[in-house]
């Protein structure tokens, strides 16, 4: 896994919640592929036909409130997402994406430090943000050392395989 992830950005506002993520009525979905295909629909219905593996999330402050479903976490997954970074995140959100490998960082106030379509450079271990586009720097908090053992390992199911052996 690389320590600095960097990519275009696409930016959304405060409070964008599970459903806006991953919307309900593809629940039944179960093929990462296909949940894929809808992520971010409740909020930019253009998302998947511009985003690009690697590509960065930017919010402002409760990204992924809402419910618990982890579909939201498996669909920004699904895209590639390279890093989300926001002023803030719910909690069982975070967690989620965690558990399945995507690099997550807390970032107060990035995003009134870039728009739509600049380039993020973003260190997983610093936490040093550098807005490419515009010379922009802010700071993240950085990722624990837990917390890059499970990024590195693609989720905390792979990391826990691994521990134990199995091959499963």
């Amino acid at each position: 896994m690389e320590k600095i992830a960097k990519g275009k950005v696409f930016v959304f506002g405060a409070n964008i919640d599970t459903d806006q993520i991953y919307p309900g009525r593809y629940l039944e979905l179960t093929d990462p592929k296909e949940v894929g295909k809808h992520a971010l629909e409740g909020a930019d219905s253009n998302l998947v036909k511009e985003f690009k593996p690697g590509d960065i999330i930017v919010a402002s402050t409760n990204f992924g409130c809402g419910s618990s479903r982890e579909q939201a976490a498996i669909t920004l997954k699904a895209i590639g997402v390279g890093a989300i970074l926001a002023d803030s995140f719910a909690r069982i959100f975070y967690r989620n994406a965690i558990n399945l490998g995507i690099p997550l960082l807390v970032c107060p106030k990035i995003h009134g430090l870039v728009k739509k379509g600049d380039t993020l450079r973003v260190n997983l271990i610093s936490g040093e943000v550098v807005n490419e586009s515009t010379g922009a720097r802010a700071q993240a908090q950085p990722l624990s050392d837990y917390v890059m053992k499970i990024l590195e390992s693609g989720g905390i199911k792979p990391m826990i395989r691994k521990q134990i052996g199995a091959d499963v």
